[in-house]
């Protein structure tokens, strides 16, 4: 669990939050909340947002439920680092579609003295783990993992159904495109668009890539 009142103010260092899920579970909204009250208690705030994320808003960083807040929309996680000076509380949304320097740069921030919150999606449309999504999350002081609810099941969902017929890795969408569905449904879905491949459909295609380049 997430704790905001354990700073220790005669440290010089800062943390990282990282704020995880699938589609619609409200990970935009939660990076929002704490970024909000970040900016209540007049602490000086910065939000980026990669720049191909234009879904909503350019600039601004918008929940699916309509909650924002402004955002400074960057092309490579290096900018980050130059645009932060001064911060006290760094939000970062839609960390996923960040190149792997991202980790480099939420460590030095922290390492500076700035909390930062990150947002991003776990795992991509196959179940695998998204970008630099598990590397951020493991040098991370706070996890705070958020779950949608299946839309087929009513159980909580973990998984990202894509419905779209579209195999690009990045693809921007909401509730036409994406489905949020949990692991026993997401499973029945992925056989079902995948007949042939009955076995291990759940994050499994690196580890057949691996077989495969090894034979």
């Amino acid at each position: 669990m997430f704790l905001e009142n354990t700073v220790n103010h005669k440290e010089q260092f800062g943390w990282i939050e990282v704020i995880c899920g699938s589609m619609f579970s409200g990970k935009t909204e939660e990076l929002i909340r704490r970024l909000k009250r970040a900016q209540f208690a007049r602490q000086k705030v910065e939000i980026f947002k990669p720049a191909i994320d234009t879904r909503y808003h350019e600039e601004m960083v918008i929940s699916h439920d309509a909650n924002q807040i402004r955002s400074t929309p960057v092309p490579a996680a290096a900018n980050i680092r130059i645009l932060a000076q001064g911060c006290d509380v760094i939000g970062i949304d839609e960390a996923q579609f960040f190149d792997d320097e991202i980790v480099a740069v939420c460590n030095d921030l922290a390492n500076s003295g700035v909390r930062v919150i990150v947002a991003g999606l776990d795992m991509d449309f196959k179940g695998n783990p998204f970008g630099p999504m598990p590397a951020l999350m493991a040098t991370a002081e706070y996890v705070t993992k958020v779950h949608a609810v299946c839309t087929r099941t009513g159980n909580l969902a973990n998984y990202s159904f894509r419905k779209a017929n579209n195999d690009n890795l990045v693809l921007l969408g909401e509730t036409e495109e994406y489905e949020p569905l949990s692991r026993a449904a997401y499973y029945k879905a992925m056989r079902e668009a995948q007949p042939g491949k009955t076995r291990n459909l759940i994050g499994n295609d690196k580890q057949e890539e691996n077989q495969g380049s090894e034979t």
